[in-house]
């Protein structure tokens, strides 16, 4: 085993309570889970965690540098995925205020780019490759080879992320029954609304 269990059990513990406090990658998988259903929801849960491995690649090779050097393309990407978001909670917001808004969405819609939204809103945080490289190291044994530990966490916190927001998903899926019906539709409206703003607004205070 590369990490020693007394580091390994440890990390476990802290990765779990990290990928469980709510941001923009949870906000958003419960608002496409509310919208769509569960299985979008595991689409943006995929595309989120792409996303995270690219960085999580980059800040264990050490290339925290090179995305210093790029943020500024990071900002602008960042700023129009801040933009896109605010526009999709706007629009269903603009529905709670509707006479239309007591319709239920086809059980047919089928939604466009939720993979994307997933990798654009965990690629455009810089500072998530630099919190990794903070994070990692203080569960890795100085005496034994650095290179097949990083994997082992790597891998981990991946398999993790993957498990623990698909979890959410499935919740926010099943709460997706109970909000269904035309009684219920402001209300699904506002709360998938409210939840893409509030990841909009958690990807425009996310600084280098």
């Amino acid at each position: 085993m590369p990490v020693p269990v007394e580091l390994y059990v440890p990390f476990l513990i802290a990765a779990v309570i990290l990928i469980l406090m709510p941001g923009p990658i949870v906000s958003l998988v419960i608002a496409n889970s509310l919208k769509h259903g569960t299985r979008t929801g595991v689409l943006t849960v995929i595309g989120a965690n792409i996303g995270t491995s690219m960085l999580l690649t980059l800040g264990a090779l050490g290339l925290t540098t090179v995305l210093a050097y790029a943020a500024d393309v990071f900002e602008w990407v960042r700023w129009a995925g801040v933009a896109y978001l605010a526009y999709l909670g706007a629009k269903e917001w603009r529905h709670v205020f509707k006479p239309a808004a007591v319709t239920t969405s086809p059980p047919d819609e089928k939604p466009k780019g939720v993979f994307w939204h997933g990798f654009v809103v965990a690629i455009t945080n810089p500072k998530t490759a630099f919190f990794f490289v903070a994070f990692f190291p203080q569960f890795i044994d100085a005496d034994r080879p650095a290179g097949p530990q990083l994997v082992m966490l790597s891998v981990t916190f991946i398999v993790l992320a993957v498990l623990l927001d698909g979890s959410y998903s499935l919740v926010a899926g099943r709460a997706r029954g109970w909000l269904a019906g035309a009684a219920k539709a402001r209300l699904r409206h506002g709360i998938t609304g409210t939840l893409l703003i509030g990841t909009g607004i958690g990807l425009a205070l996310a600084r280098r």
